[in-house]
């Protein structure tokens, strides 16, 4: 019955309305299609190319598994770039995340100046990467910046490779944790207060509370977290482009990605494998995560 209720009330749609409805359809599908499908399934086709990105399609030849073998053997940023990819998504899941998990809990505690700390962890989530570079360029320029000049040294935390990429994911875990807190706040706000009150009566403290009652509840929550902290690990490239773009210490896959296919090397089928491998990488954890979705619905 409800079926027929339901094509009985688009029967009853104006042509007008119809049409609109249509374009509600049609229209975000092929922005979709064009911006983001074509695109992804254009850079795998052309990863198995030697195309420059200069002169008719026509010239365009296949090398097979070429592009693939070449990063893995004699391209010298590639392995580096994972190994920091790696790094970064360890310091974005063991201490960006957990930080941002204490924020929220604080804020959820409705402690003195809530409103003034949740914006102020916030305020930086609005920011671009690109501009957060500059901020933190102030504080580590080697000759004006003002952690040297608090501490009285002469490093320079963007030039020196031994250095560069930590100064860079504390930069990172600036933003990424204000993003965090916003989600577990959300999902503290949605934790049913029973729960906490019936741990309470059972004699549980607020630690074993959270741990063994609240974070458990929140499982959506925490796969979304999980999911956010890896693509965002995989695809930062903001910060590290606006310090140095990606080289010195500093080489990410998605730098990679861009100094082959813009850069002054213009190697689009050896930049799309290079996208392609970044792009297999963030699709596993995607699929898990829809997996599980799917599983609970």
């Amino acid at each position: 019955m409800a079926s027929k209720r339901r094509y009985r009330g688009i029967d009853q749609l104006s042509g007008r309305d119809k049409i609109v409805v249509g374009l509600m359809v049609v229209v975000p599908t092929l922005l979709v299609l064009w911006l983001v499908w074509i695109p992804a399934i254009g850079s795998v086709l052309l990863s198995f190319t030697n195309w420059d990105g200069i002169g008719p399609l026509s010239d365009i030849k296949s090398v097979g598994l070429q592009n693939y073998r070449d990063i893995a053997t004699i391209y010298p940023p590639f392995w580096p770039a994972i190994q920091h990819n790696l790094i970064w998504l360890a310091v974005m899941f063991f201490i960006a995340t957990p930080l941002g998990m204490l924020f929220a809990i604080l804020v959820d505690r409705g402690v003195a100046g809530t409103r003034f700390y949740q914006t102020s962890i916030y305020l930086p989530v609005v920011l671009s990467l690109a501009l957060i570079g500059f901020i933190w360029q102030l504080i580590y320029s080697r000759d004006q910046g003002l952690l040297n000049a608090i501490t009285g040294g002469t490093t320079d935390w963007y030039g020196d490779p031994s250095v560069n990429l930590w100064a860079a994911l504390v930069a990172a875990t600036w933003r990424h944790s204000g993003y965090i807190m916003l989600l577990y706040l959300a999902g503290l706000k949605g934790v049913d207060p029973s729960l906490r009150e019936a741990a309470k009566i059972d004699g549980a403290s607020e630690t074993t509370t959270f741990f063994r009652v609240v974070f458990p509840v929140m499982r959506p929550i925490n796969i979304i977290v999980l999911v956010v902290t890896f693509i965002e690990s995989l695809r930062a490239f903001d910060l590290v482009w606006v310090i140095n773009k990606g080289r010195n210490g500093l080489e990410l896959i998605s730098t990679l990605v861009t100094q082959n296919v813009v850069g002054e090397a213009s190697r689009i089928g050896f930049g799309s494998a290079l996208a392609t491998i970044m792009l297999a990488i963030s699709s596993v954890l995607v699929f898990i995560y829809l997996r599980i979705a799917m599983k609970e619905d």
